[in-house]
């Protein structure tokens, strides 16, 4: 059985830059395990596939190892090969997901808008014992969970010099670690996350950590509008904008391969 392929650069304007996803579209759910083996054949930190579903879609989302409640870079590329490929012209597809509800992106021009559910993360005294010494660096400001640890540090260069252990923070009790630190050159704030227990040591640029890096940032700087910068080593640029329960988080994509794979 042969299946189209797109792999699609998210969060950026440019190839070998943002984030990585495969796009699969399918025209009946294959089963779990073969979703997963296509996934981890990828090796990308996020595989989306789709069917159609009404006027509208189903989509899931796999990194190599497990799937996951929500992804926004995979989901961003995935409306970008709809309305650019199959579907062109197309400003606004709706997504029926699993664990995460209706998703709808819209299209203004090459700017893509996610309408995603706002996750506040709340103070944590007490994070996993290994989490700080897994992370190195200077004792951050802050320490918040939601599904991941939100760990916030006083400079953008302390996000950008850390060294981690990703064997322990494999070990960790939340799905993930993400750091944050106020902005810079005109950025609200700067951003990285780590997933190594889930097959993504660090994964370029997140969408859906913004879900909960929003929140925090709109209520630090008494603002609902941000730009936010996750600086990874390939980095992306997002705009999240705080509306009630949810957070809009707009960026761009470009499209890097097209083909097919066999299974």
């Amino acid at each position: 059985m042969r299946l189209p392929l797109y792999q699609v650069d998210a969060f950026t304007d440019r190839v070998f830059a943002g984030n990585p996803a495969a796009v699969v579209p399918l025209e009946s759910w294959l089963p779990d395990a073969q979703l997963l083996a296509i996934a981890a054949e990828n090796n990308l930190a996020e595989t989306a596939f789709f069917i159609r579903a009404g006027d509208g879609y189903e989509l899931r989302w796999f990194t190599p190892t497990v799937e996951v409640d929500l992804c926004g870079h995979a989901t961003l590329a995935t409306a970008f090969v709809i309305a650019t490929i199959l579907e062109p012209g197309r400003d606004r597809i709706a997504f029926a997901t699993r664990q995460a509800g209706v998703l709808t992106v819209t299209r203004d021009g090459d700017r893509y808008t996610l309408d995603f559910p706002s996750r506040p993360a709340t103070p944590n005294d007490s994070p996993h014992p290994a989490l700080l010494a897994a992370l190195g660096g200077p004792a951050p400001v802050a320490v918040l969970s939601g599904r991941d640890y939100l760990v916030v540090y006083e400079s953008a260069a302390a996000v950008r010099a850390l060294t981690p252990d990703m064997v322990a923070l494999s070990g960790l009790d939340l799905f993930a670690v993400c750091v944050t630190a106020p902005g810079e050159d005109g950025v609200d704030f700067v951003s990285r996350m780590f997933a190594p227990a889930q097959g993504i040591p660090e994964d370029p640029v997140t969408g859906s950590t913004h879900c909960m890096l929003a929140p925090y940032w709109a209520e630090r700087l008494g603002k609902t509008a941000l730009t936010a910068r996750q600086v990874s080593a390939r980095g992306g640029d997002l705009h999240c904008a705080l509306d009630g329960d949810r957070v809009k988080i707009s960026g761009r994509a470009v499209l890097y391969l097209d083909g097919s794979i066999t299974v």
